[in-house]
This record gives structure tokens, C-alpha cells and sequence, in this order.
């Protein structure tokens, strides 16, 4: 799950980075609204967390010019500004969601999970998939009722199909879901991970489209 932080205060942002990072989450951060911009027509993302004011402005232009456009993604706000104006100015120019500085990691992952939800129409963290259980909120993967053990890349694939039910998700998506700016992919990289992920899961789990990508198969009626 890719995430654009956009967020001017370094040690803030670094703390969130390493946050959401132990919590299966792939982060890439950006300092201004123009790096942001520019992020958003190359890259694409799951979900974004935006700072309400930055060194070139403030984040509801950016927000107003993505849905002027049709964009979609899940933007969350954060801000220091609790008064009923600056949450409704935000809210009314597009963005999903609002929290407030200082807040807990806990919370924040909580509303992140809550828009995922949302663009999926899930109505819960868990998906079950025949023998197989995705917490999506515990980060946790079972087969009946053992608990399958679970590398961070395994898990974000994991995470990813699981977000897709039955939909075919491109090798394109689930790289950008696992790698990062920083990251380290090679070219045979994500294939490797499918392969030990698969041996972990009752057989045929995990679907190969020929050309097209990968899905987890829909558990049987």
C-alpha cells in the first residue's frame, strides 16, 4: 500500500515514515506542493496524507485542482488549525479526511484503514478467502486457524490482493504497492516474493492472469 506524505516538518514526517513502515505501509515523502504535484503525475499512489500549510502554499489548492481533474485518491489532512473553518475549507475542496496535530499513529493508521475500506467498499478489516483470513488491521494472515508467518514484501502483496478480491491487480500495481521511491526492486524481484508467498498458502490462492497480473481467488460458494 503506497502512501504520498506531504509534509514540511522533517522530524514529523520522519517519525510518520517509520510509523506507517513497521505498519506494512510504503511511504514517499514530499516537502512542498510542487514536489507533490509532480509526484502525483508520475507515480501513483493508494492514498494521500497532506500538511495544510507548506513553504508554497497551502494543500487545498492541490486537493481542489485533483478532483477539478477527477482524481479521486484519498487525501488526508493534517493541520494544527481545530477551528470549525479550517476543517470545513478543507473538507468542502475535496479532502476525505482531517486530523488534528498532535494525534496518535494509532489514529492516523486507523483513518488511513477507514478510507481504504472505503474505495474497496469493504465493511470491515477482515477478508476471507476459502481457508484463508486477511486482518487487514492486525497485519495478520491465517489459514484456518493457524497463523501464517509472513515477510513485510509477502505481506504487502499480501495486503494488496487481498484489498482486490477477486479483481486482477497488474504487476505494475503491486510494485508500486511494495517498492517505494527507495526502494530496491529488481527486475525479477516480486516474483521471487509471489513464489515463497504462495508456498505458504493453500494451493491455487493466488491466480496468475497471463499478461495482465495477479488475483486472489473468491472463496467458493
Amino acid at each position: 500500500m503506497r502512501i504520498l506524505l506531504l509534509e514540511d516538518h522533517q522530524s514529523l514526517a520522519e517519525g510518520i515514515i517509520q510509523g506507517l513502515g513497521r505498519m506494512g505501509y510504503v511511504v514517499d515523502h514530499c516537502l512542498t506542493l510542487a514536489q507533490a504535484d509532480a509526484a502525483l503525475s508520475t507515480d501513483r499512489f493508494d492514498l494521500a496524507i497532506f500538511d495544510l500549510g507548506l513553504p508554497d502554499g497551502r494543500s487545498v489548492s492541490l486537493i481542489k485542482q485533483l478532483r477539478k481533474a477527477g482524481n479521486r485518491l484519498p487525501v488526508i489532512v493534517l493541520t494544527a488549525f481545530d477551528d470549525l473553518e479550517s476543517k470545513l475549507s478543507a473538507l468542502n475542496e475535496g479532502a476525505n479526511d482531517y486530523v488534528v496535530k498532535p494525534f496518535e499513529l494509532r489514529e492516523l493508521e486507523a483513518r488511513i484503514r477507514a478510507q481504504l475500506r472505503s474505495q474497496t467498499q469493504q465493511v470491515n478489516d477482515t477478508v476471507t478467502c476459502g481457508e484463508l483470513t486477511v486482518d487487514l488491521a492486525a497485519q495478520q494472515c491465517r489459514v484456518g486457524e493457524q497463523t501464517i508467518h509472513l515477510t513485510r514484501l509477502e505481506w504487502l502483496i499480501m495486503k494488496q490482493l487481498a484489498l482486490n478480491l477477486g479483481k486482477i491487480v497488474s504487476k505494475e500495481q503491486l510494485e508500486s504497492a511494495c517498492y517505494g521511491w527507495g526502494g530496491d526492486n529488481e527486475s525479477n524481484s516480486l516474483e521471487v516474493h509471489l513464489h515463497h508467498l504462495r508456498k505458504k498458502l493453500p494451493a491455487n490462492t493466488i491466480h496468475t492472469a497471463r499478461g495482465l497480473g495477479y488475483r486472489l481467488s473468491e472463496s467458493k460458494p
